[in-house]
């Protein structure tokens, strides 16, 4: 269903079709593999979490040798004239990108509807010169060692101390970085977990056992939130 703001869709890419162009925006976030990316002559790589506005016009070229998949949205909406070329802070438009890839493929009409809104609000943040730290944190890094310790009950303190910070030096890392508090990004990582282990066909007992909920009817209760229908 097409809005206003646009068109969402989850696109999967591999050999190269020949340039084209189009009369509108294309605005493409990575969600997995490496896309090749050709516009106007300039080259670009889009890998998980970062993305391209191809203006209206601009002649390009894809290519993904390996398979890329990433979340397309089609939309003549002039603003993102003025936006980057691509978001900021990939840990959060990738967290964005899988959020709203799951609500298509439930076929959700609040995706399309709020979805390309959501998209020009993190290309916007990247206006923002975000704060400078010593340190950077391997967000890739630090989901994969939450992801095997997620049947366990997951503090602020333990995330902190992965990385070598203070568990409030953490927590405001985290906002700054993701967007998300401390617990609403474990929380994404629980979900996350919870959608790829349903999606492979693991029961609804041993998924909540393996990503810590207390119950089956808490991870229930914690998918209906998601896709409230």
């Amino acid at each position: 269903m097409a809005t206003p703001q646009g068109l969402l869709s989850l696109r999967h890419y591999g050999a190269s079709h020949g340039s084209h162009a189009h009369a509108h925006f294309q605005v493409l976030l990575g969600l997995d593999g490496v896309l090749e990316l050709e516009v106007q002559g300039r080259s670009q790589r889009i890998a998980a979490g970062q993305g391209c506005v191809i203006a209206p016009g601009e002649r390009h070229d894809f290519e993904a040798r390996s398979g890329s998949r990433c979340l397309v949205l089609d939309t003549a909406q002039t603003v993102w004239a003025n936006c980057p070329a691509q978001p900021a802070h990939a840990a959060q438009a990738l967290a964005l990108a899988r959020y709203l890839t799951q609500a298509l493929q439930q076929k959700s009409g609040l995706a399309q509807h709020y979805g390309p809104l959501l998209l020009l609000d993190a290309w916007r943040a990247a206006s923002t010169a975000p704060k400078r730290y010593a340190r950077p944190i391997d967000w890739d890094q630090l989901a994969t060692w939450v992801g095997h310790h997620l049947h366990q009950p997951l503090t602020v303190a333990q995330l902190a101390q992965q990385v070598f910070l203070s568990p409030s030096r953490f927590a405001e890392r985290c906002r700054c970085e993701t967007g998300l508090s401390a617990m609403q990004w474990l929380r994404s990582q629980r979900l996350a977990l919870a959608l790829e282990l349903r999606d492979s066909g693991t029961s609804v007992v041993n998924t909540a056992l393996r990503c810590g909920y207390q119950s089956p009817s808490a991870l229930t209760a914690a998918l209906r939130r998601l896709w409230p229908h």
